[in-house]
Formats: C-alpha cells, sequence, structure tokens
C-alpha cells in the first residue's frame, strides 16, 4: 500500500481514453484553421522579404565621423565652471571656475561661460578638457565619475588654431545600468515564471528578429506596410505563444483570438490613419526619414506602428481569456456553453478594464514632455488632443483598446465552441481519481494549470493525486471556485 502511494505522487497515470479523444479531436479542429492560416502568412512573408537594399537612400550619419575626426569615451574626473573664450585642450583658464562634485554651479554674471569636465580618456593618455552642451549642463548636469562619450577634434589641422573646442561632449556612457537591468529582468522572470519565462524571453528576442529583418527594412524598401503590419505581426505573435506557451489546445485557441484583434486593428489602423490624415508633421524624425528617400511613407510607418504597439497587451488578454475557459470547464464539465462563455466574460470584463489602464497609462508617460508644453501653452482641451502632437498618441490608444477589446469575446467564444467540440461531459471527467488527474494536469496538449501542458516548472507531483487527501483538496478547491 505504502508503494502504491508513492507511486501515484512520482508518476502521471495514464490519460484515458475519452480524454485522449477529446485531446486529439481538439487539436484536429484548431490545426484544420490553423495550418493554413499559418502557410499563407509565411507564404506571404516570403513574398514581401525585402531585398536589404539601400539604393538611393542619401543618409549623412550623425554618428559618422570626418577624417581626423574620433568618437572617444572616458571617465569624468572633475567638473569645472570657465569662460567659453577658453576652449583650448590644454588652456588652463577654465581651472580657475567652480569645481563641483555635483551638477554644473550656476554660472558668474559677467561673460559667458561655459560647463568643462576634465576626463580621462578610457584609452589612456592625459585627461582632456571636454566641452558639456548647455542643455545637458542645465537639465541633468555632469559629475565626477560619470562616463561620458565625446568628439576628438584634436588632430583635425587648424581646429585648435581656430579657438574650436578640441574636446566636444556627445553622450553619456550608458552601458552598465542597460546591462544591470537587462540581467535583472532576466533573472526575475525566470526566478519567477522558470521555464516557461526563459522561453518567453528567447521568443521576444525572436520577435526582434522579424522585426529588425523584415518589417523594418519593408518599411524601408516601400513595402505595402498594411500587409507588411499584418504579416510581420502574425508571423511574432505564432513563434511566441507557442514558444512561451507550448502546443496546446488553448494557445492554439488564445492565437486565433490574437489574429482576429489584430484583424480588427488593422482595418481601424488603417482608416483612422487616412480620415485623421496622420503624416507625422512636426516630427524631426519623421523630416528626416521623408527626405532620405522617395520609397519612405510616414503615413506607411504611423500605421505599421498602431498595429505593433498593441501587440504585447492583446496577447496578453487573448491567452488569460483561453485559459480561463480551459479552467472554468475542467472545473465543471457539466456547465453549458452559455453558462462557461458568461462565466468567462466576467474575467475578461475585469482584464479589459486593466489593459485598457494600461495602454494609456503607456502612452502618456511616453509623451509626458509633449504633455507638458501643451499644458504650458494653456491651449484648449479639444485642440490639444487634435493637434499634430498628440493626436498620434490619442488614436494609437483608441485603435490598440478597440482590437483589444473585441478580441476578448471573440477568443472566449472561439475557446467554448473547440471546448464543447471535443465531446467530453462531465461523466468523463467525473470518474475515478486517476481518470480526473489526467485531465487536470497530466495532459501536455490540456493542462489543467499549466497552460503548456505537462512543464518543468511544475515538477512531477500532482497537486492533486490519486489518493484520498488529494482528491478532497482537489473537490474542495472546485467547489471554493465555484462559489
Amino acid at each position: 500500500m505504502g508503494a502504491g502511494h508513492s507511486h501515484s505522487h512520482n508518476e502521471h497515470p495514464e490519460p484515458t481514453p475519452q480524454t485522449l479523444a477529446a485531446r486529439k479531436k481538439a487539436n484536429w479542429i484548431l490545426a484544420a484553421i490553423l495550418i493554413p492560416l499559418t502557410l499563407l502568412t509565411l507564404a506571404a512573408m516570403a513574398f514581401m522579404w525585402p531585398s536589404g537594399s539601400k539604393e538611393g537612400i542619401t543618409l549623412a550619419s550623425p554618428y559618422a565621423a570626418a577624417p581626423g575626426v574620433t568618437f572617444d569615451t572616458g571617465k569624468i574626473q572633475r567638473v569645472v565652471v570657465g569662460s567659453c573664450s577658453d576652449v583650448q585642450a590644454g588652456g588652463d583658464a577654465a581651472q580657475q571656475g567652480t569645481s563641483g562634485s555635483g551638477a554644473a554651479p550656476q554660472p558668474p554674471n559677467e561673460g559667458s561661460q561655459c560647463t568643462f569636465a576634465y576626463t580621462e580618456p578610457d584609452k589612456g593618455g592625459n585627461p582632456v578638457k571636454v566641452v558639456i552642451n548647455p542643455d545637458v549642463a542645465k537639465s541633468h548636469g555632469v559629475k565626477p565619475g560619470d562616463g561620458i562619450r565625446y568628439l576628438n577634434l584634436s588632430k583635425v589641422q587648424g581646429a585648435a588654431g581656430q579657438g574650436a573646442p578640441a574636446y566636444v561632449f556627445v553622450d553619456f556612457v550608458r552601458t552598465l545600468p542597460i546591462i544591470f537591468l537587462a540581467v535583472l529582468y532576466a533573472v526575475v522572470v525566470i526566478a519567477v515564471a522558470r521555464w516557461r519565462g526563459l522561453r518567453a524571453l528567447i521568443g521576444l528576442v525572436g520577435a526582434y528578429v522579424v522585426l529588425v529583418s523584415f518589417m523594418l527594412p519593408g518599411l524601408v524598401e516601400g513595402k505595402p506596410p498594411l500587409l507588411l503590419a499584418l504579416v510581420g505581426s502574425t508571423v511574432i505573435m505564432i513563434g511566441v505563444l507557442y514558444f512561451a506557451h507550448g502546443f496546446s489546445a488553448r494557445t492554439s485557441t488564445a492565437l486565433l483570438g490574437t489574429m482576429f484583434g489584430l484583424a480588427i486593428t488593422a482595418l481601424l489602423a488603417a482608416w483612422a490613419t487616412d480620415a485623421a490624415n496622420l503624416a507625422g508633421v512636426g516630427s524631426h524624425d519623421a523630416a528626416t526619414l521623408t527626405n532620405i528617400s522617395d520609397n519612405i511613407s510616414i503615413s506607411g510607418i504611423i500605421l505599421c506602428g498602431l498595429i505593433i504597439s498593441g501587440l504585447g497587451v492583446l496577447n496578453d488578454v487573448t491567452i488569460t481569456q483561453s485559459s480561463a475557459v480551459w479552467e472554468l470547464w475542467e472545473l465543471a464539465p457539466e456547465t453549458s456553453a452559455r453558462q462557461l462563455f458568461t462565466s468567462a466574460m466576467r474575467i475578461g470584463r475585469d482584464h479589459i478594464a486593466s489593459t485598457v489602464y494600461t495602454i494609456a497609462f503607456a502612452y502618456a508617460g511616453a509623451a509626458l514632455p509633449v504633455l507638458i508644453l501643451v499644458m504650458l501653452y494653456e491651449r484648449p482641451l479639444g485642440d490639444a488632443l487634435t493637434s499634430a502632437e498628440l493626436s498620434e498618441e490619442v488614436i494609437r490608444t483608441l485603435v490598440g483598446s478597440v482590437g483589444l477589446v473585441l478580441a476578448v469575446p471573440v477568443t472566449t467564444l472561439i475557446a467554448v465552441l473547440v471546448v464543447k467540440a471535443t465531446g467530453i461531459r462531465g461523466g468523463a471527467v467525473a470518474g475515478p481519481a486517476s481518470d480526473r488527474t489526467a485531465s487536470d494536469g497530466a495532459v501536455p496538449d490540456w493542462g489543467g494549470s499549466d497552460p503548456g501542458g505537462t512543464d518543468p516548472d511544475w515538477g512531477g507531483t500532482d497537486p492533486g493525486g490519486s489518493d484520498g487527501a488529494g482528491a478532497a483538496t482537489r473537490r474542495g478547491r472546485r467547489a471554493a471556485l465555484r462559489g
């Protein structure tokens, strides 16, 4: 008896014939829909794949240095304020200014004052005197210990003789903070989500590969932006969902709901871009892109951006709704389709409310400088929201939210239909404890609590094992969830 108890906690019992048949039927139903769609998407991607040619593009990169000029890095030793007329690399006049360990001090009233940072080059050599941009000195400041990137003009013939600065601040070096945050993020995700978190991170890398190698070059070459965004986004979602959550009926259901949400978002984005005349007017980056090539359409880029921006949240709500339907059905297999849909939509409505706030506040946070300027201009609210500065963000929020909201009931309906189409009834799941265990957590493509099926992060023990205590615990959990 002791051996039998031990066995039940170390090995998953074999699924019942009913469970296997239901699993197979659900997968066949979804495969019949998704395989043609996936093949069509991949064919469109292959047909639209950009050549990578940059012919006809004339762009002067601000990061390209002239002959004799280099971009160097170094660490600031001390900061001084001195006369702006003293810009020679080896001059000592600036040393008579005020030195500090924090932000640049206020310049004196007489004469024009500039901020200089004595910087030790990373490549070695004597410290050099770097001129700090006035806007950087005023808004953020520089301090000893900061790593900076600066333009080295000392080897340009005549630069020093003409009184031009020999070393000019370009940017801060942010490598270490970004690496630290990236490592911290990966550690936290993997520690909490385990293997599924690791797979999600790898999927994110793959998504950026599609974005950089397919969508961005396609926009540069003038490919149809609507089709480009739809194809690229669909490929990303297929890869991310299956890689992170596993090949399962619930993942396939979420993918169908995501595709529907993408289609709605794309149609609305195409209409809004034209109806609201979103042309990127007033953006320095948009003006730069317009002037470097006749193939680049700023409206097309905005349209593509409207579709891409909602991918993450859309994926979130669809996988949640799909999992909710499966969990509710496994807890009460005898529930009718109407009751199952109604119960899952209660969860969906809560999720919709929270994600709408997420989208709105995310865009508001990114546009804070513009919002502050609009507030200071004291423009009427209607004029401000429809202005060139804010209209794109407003439309992005509205378009993404509509696609998100409509994807919830569609995903829920698809999940309910697939669940009911499997043919399993309450009696098939409410049999012996071993049968219930098989349908609760041990089935790779139906997973009770693990949407992706049997996963290393769930271990080899079924929380509701076949012993009496496990069955009682499971019954109590189901009763609580019904209530």
